[in-house]
């Protein structure tokens, strides 16, 4: 045993934000923190998520003992669904996270798996790893971090954490926890690197409930409140202000509605049922009685939200209405919420975002906070995890200030191997690793040939010419037929089409002179004249698409 290495291996969740998964190894025994997925980027067009790429361990399917869960973000779980679709291994996680799990798997439809729940402060044994749950506070209820000893040492991993003393579950931070561990030594400590540019300490959650009560009180209509789903703290809030101000709840969001009910059958929503009504109840209500809470605070296609927006939703938003957006806007999703703030102004609501007040609080630790974990657990080495390259690089050199030396830190990319013994640490190689796109009921079927077409048809559309040709002498025996999808308005460029149908008719007569010609070579040859024609007459480049039929 004492000759065996402990490897790490980020196989998400590093060089980026979400699709989380980390790979802890030692000997014959592995197992997995987190299991999560990311939303596609703007140069994916037509996929629904992206998960991380599990050949390593499905490799090595043999060998895990277990998937241990943070908590229920989707960066997190959203991946579970597909991996026990592959890997027949239990589940172990906290009951509200368990419940989201459940979820997900019903909507999949993945069965026959191993679901284990558990509580903060609750041990378990998978092979040779002993990993202790320890609570945390972050924005979604039952986080906990996870301390796994391991033959040569304990490593420390944070979860998406914050510190906040006055949470509104009553249930702070197990700071004594973690410096019990800090006390007897610590061989790693992987922690979130997300907030690592924010100077100071994150507010707390119960901090912006004030802001919450002034709106509340100024609102004459309709209060329209949208905020992740998964945030139970800030529905709490919400909808304890709402009724204090004498508001029925309405939930609203495929997503808000589901999470709010299964948090209610849990307990960690408390409403009374008196206070929630149906979407079709509130015309019985006047508008000063009616608070709606829905999804749609990063501006998503087809969330509450959205459609409210757009007018295609049973609450449509108009003048009196005030909708707030507590939450701020995740990299990327910059345009979409402003396009959604813009339409609501058109329609005459009045509109409260993070610029204008206090609405939202992160649930990442900023740089005072990771600067106390790092001082309580006082690891010998030291991964950042949870952030795009800046912030891992930022993470590390905060790291070092605080003592930790330089070549015990190590900076990740998805698929490196960390290979640690007692004192020594390296980067040992790396495994197969990367992203999968999922699209509909397709697994990894999507690649990059696939996503280029499919972004060249966003951009110039296709020009499809069908020929028709005698199978035994090569003539034509009908005029090419020319369609034009996303590229050319046909009624309006009737010259064009006509002189792209004589390029097509002379190519073909060509190939009558000489019909034991190759057809793909004939296809090339009509493909790349008409890409030459048509470009020198549009300056666009459509996807041309010759298609041959012999009779």
């Amino acid at each position: 045993m004492a000759s065996k290495k402990l490897k790490i291996i980020p196989l998400g969740g590093v060089g980026e934000i979400g699709k989380n998964m980390t790979v802890v190894e030692y000997g014959s025994d592995i197992i997995i923190i987190d299991c999560g997925l990311a939303f596609p980027d703007d140069d994916m067009p037509g996929i629904d998520v992206v998960i991380p790429d599990m050949s390593y361990l499905e490799k090595n399917a043999q060998n895990i003992r277990g998937i241990l869960i943070t908590h229920g973000h989707e960066d997190h779980i959203g991946a579970v669904p597909y991996a026990l679709q592959k890997l027949k291994v239990p589940v172990y996680a906290t009951k509200l996270t368990i419940a989201l799990i459940e979820q997900k798997l019903s909507e999949i439809k993945v069965d026959h798996v191993d679901l284990n729940c558990v509580s903060p402060g609750d041990t378990i044994r998978l092979g040779c790893f002993n990993v202790e749950f320890i609570k945390t506070s972050h924005s979604i209820a039952d986080s906990c971090a996870l301390a796994i000893n391991t033959p040569i040492g304990t490593v420390i991993h944070t979860g998406d954490f914050k510190v906040d003393y006055t949470p509104i579950d009553g249930e702070p931070i197990d700071i004594a926890r973690l410096a019990y561990y800090g006390s007897r030594g610590v061989l790693a400590l992987m922690s979130d690197s997300t907030n690592v540019e924010n100077d100071g300490h994150t507010p707390s959650e119960r901090g912006i409930g004030k802001t919450f009560e002034h709106y509340f009180d100024k609102a004459k209509g309709r209060v329209i409140v949208a905020t992740f789903a998964s945030n139970i703290y800030r529905i709490q809030q919400i909808a304890d202000v709402a009724i204090s101000f004498g508001r029925m709840i309405c939930f609203q969001g495929r997503s808000m509605v589901k999470i709010a009910e299964i948090a209610r059958e849990l307990g960690y929503l408390q409403l009374p049922d008196e206070s929630i009504v149906d979407v079709n109840q509130l015309k019985k209500l006047r508008d000063d009685q009616i608070c709606v809470i829905t999804t749609g605070s990063q501006g998503e296609p087809m969330s509450g939200l959205f459609r409210m927006a757009n007018s295609s939703h049973k609450v449509n938003v108009g003048k009196g209405d005030m909708v707030i957006i507590s939450a701020s806007s995740i990299p990327g999703n910059e345009k979409s919420v402003s396009r959604v703030i813009n339409q609501l102004y058109q329609h005459g609501a009045r509109v409260i975002y993070d610029r204008m007040a206090d609405v939202h609080v992160s649930g990442h630790a900023c740089k005072e906070e990771l600067k106390l974990m790092l001082t309580l657990v006082k690891p010998k080495f030291f991964i950042p995890v949870h952030g795009e390259a800046r912030h891992l690089y930022q993470h590390a050199e905060l790291a070092e200030e605080l003592g930790i030396s330089e070549e015990n830190v190590f900076i990740t990319e998805i698929g490196d191997v960390v290979e640690l013994s007692r004192n020594k640490g390296r980067m040992a190689g790396s495994v197969t690793a990367g992203s999968v796109m999922v699209d509909g009921s397709g697994i990894g079927d999507i690649g990059n040939v696939v996503l280029r077409d499919r972004k060249l048809l966003s951009e110039d559309g296709i020009f499809t010419a069908v020929i028709t040709l005698n199978r035994q002498t090569g003539a034509l025996l009908a005029a090419p037929e020319i369609l034009s999808r996303g590229f050319v308005y046909e009624k309006n460029s009737e010259e064009l089409l006509k002189e792209a149908r004589e390029l097509v008719r002379s190519k073909a007569a060509q190939f009558e002179k000489n019909h034991k010609s190759n057809w793909s070579s004939i296809k090339n040859d009509i493909r790349n004249s008409l890409k030459n024609y048509l470009y020198d007459q549009t300056r666009r480049r459509p996807m041309v698409l010759p298609i041959i039929i012999e009779i």
